[in-house]
């Protein structure tokens, strides 16, 4: 009898794997890292296969941990860090060149040329999306232009382009599936979210062949078969990390919202059936939706540093040891002393969008410690998001009564407090911590027959209240405006 579900979490920096039962809860895990390369300043790539190989033993592992059999698995849900762009070719399986990176800025040139030639408004309203390297369709076009006879071999239709997702169906299935889902397609620039296909026109601006793309799915449905361990397992649930952790957390009604705290941090609230186009620097998305439901959209804000600077602290400035012990070195200082920081190593997302920014330090006295600095940097998280906030609220002409949190940084209590006081608002932490991966397994198993119902009402949560006077929350919001400010490039467009 079939009893679990497994989730498969591709991320930015660890691929993770999740056992799910019929209730939902967590009944293994195992997690693998992979190497960051960072060729240039502002470069990021992975090895599209190190991704397989870590998200494939991290399967393996969870699996044999769990002692379920493979037989009694379902069906198989993926989620995955969007916008990271992957080429390789079609016969032999073998990848072009390092995968290009969400974060990577390589392609900022790309955009600001289209940008000049008039070009944005029209992608605006086709994708929801801002001219941006954040997005694949430059980064498709940096391989085809750089590596030596990839355009060639993509006109002759030897070339395939995929996000992670796409990546790892293909590799799974042996190369039978060549599919990703609208809530991944929608992220490339490439996919208009109004008609929902791929757009000719788009294609053509960004010069790739249509040939290269993947068949566009719903997020719950079964892509095909994959051999796990022995058994015949179905693919069948897709999302993108924001839109699987949006649906993980129950958010399936107009006005629902949820922020996650990962290497970056996301707002996201589901605007129902209609696209709402953003007047304040955010995105218009498509919200993971099934088969034979009608398609849903959200705004969603995006902050490209979030939990990475928290692994700045651990990997290059070498004040921590574990990411965990940043909440324990910041509650040894009352306050950041005046320090803020502006974590804007891959420039800033909304509501600024600029691509050149580059971060800094702010407020440094003879006094400051690396104490301040850890609690700077959490702080930084909390701030960067309230200016998605802020932004959401203008555009969704509405009071946000409370936010749902998941993802790695809400497990810190001193960050999750510092949101609810910066931001004026309920912070709702439910118990179940793995909304992307649930939301995987959610989608997967609805595709299946294996879950029927997504109420999230009973939920047991924590919750923290806002406890910040407003003058002491404004004079703090003020520094870091001011903080912002000199971080911003003289090219920063208008919001």
């Amino acid at each position: 009898m079939k009893q679990y579900i497994l989730a498969l979490d591709e991320g930015t920096t660890s691929a993770r794997s999740i056992l799910f039962d019929r209730e939902c809860r967590v009944v293994s895990m195992a997690q693998h890292e992979f190497p960051q390369i960072y060729p240039r300043p502002g470069w990021v790539e992975h090895d599209p296969m190190d991704i397989y190989a870590n998200q494939y033993a991290s399967m393996t592992e969870c699996i044999a941990k769990s002692g379920v059999s493979p037989a009694e698995i379902a069906g198989v849900g993926v989620t995955n860090q969007r916008e990271t762009a992957v080429v390789w070719d079609k016969t032999t399986g073998k990848p072009v060149c390092n995968a290009i990176v969400w974060q990577c800025r390589r392609t900022a040139e790309i955009c600001e040329q289209l940008a000049r030639e008039g070009c944005g408004d029209m992608i605006a309203e086709k994708t929801g999306l801002r001219l941006d390297a954040y997005f694949s369709a430059g980064k498709i076009k940096w391989i085809l232009d750089h590596v030596d006879g990839a355009r060639a071999r993509a006109e002759r239709g030897e070339l395939l382009f995929g996000t992670v997702d796409t990546w790892l169906l293909w590799k799974l299935t042996d190369g039978r599936v060549h599919v990703t889902d609208r809530t991944n397609a929608c992220r490339t620039m490439l996919y208009n979210i109004n008609t929902c296909r791929w757009d000719e026109e788009l294609c053509r601006l960004f010069d790739i062949p249509m040939s290269m793309l993947p068949e566009v799915r719903s997020s719950s449905e079964i892509y095909g078969e994959m051999n796990l361990m022995g058994a015949r397992v179905p693919l069948c649930g897709i999302a993108g990390d924001q839109q699987a952790a949006l649906y993980g957390q129950g958010c399936l009604n107009e006005g629902d919202m949820k922020i996650t705290y990962g290497t970056g941090c996301f707002l996201l609230a589901n605007t129902g059936h209609k696209p709402v186009f953003s007047r304040h620097g955010l995105l218009t998305t498509v919200a993971a939706t099934g088969r034979d439901m009608p398609v849903q959209y959200a705004l969603e804000g995006s902050v490209f540093v979030g939990g990475a600077v928290i692994q700045w602290l651990r990997d290059e400035l070498r004040f921590i040891k574990d990411s965990a012990d940043s909440e324990y070195f910041a509650r040894k200082v009352k306050d950041s002393g005046g320090v803020y920081i502006v974590p804007a190593f891959a420039g800033l997302g909304a509501p600024h969008w600029d691509m050149r920014a580059r971060g800094v330090i702010t407020g440094l006295t003879r006094g400051v410690g690396a104490e301040h600095i850890i609690r700077a940097a959490l702080e930084s998280i909390a701030y960067q998001s309230e200016d998605v906030i802020q932004a959401m609220r203008s555009d969704m002409h509405s009071e946000i009564g409370s936010l749902k949190v998941d993802g790695g940084a809400s497990a810190n209590n001193l960050l999750m407090q510092f949101q609810a006081d910066i931001s004026n608002l309920q912070v709702l932490r439910p118990a179940q911590k793995e909304a992307t991966a649930a939301g995987a397994a959610l989608l997967a198993g609805q595709a299946v027959g294996f879950y029927r119902s997504l109420s999230q009402d009973d939920t047991p949560c924590t919750v923290f209240k806002p406890m910040l006077a407003a003058g002491e929350r404004e004079r703090l919001l003020k520094g870091w405006r001011r903080a912002v400010q000199s971080c911003l490039s003289s090219e920063e467009s208008d919001i």
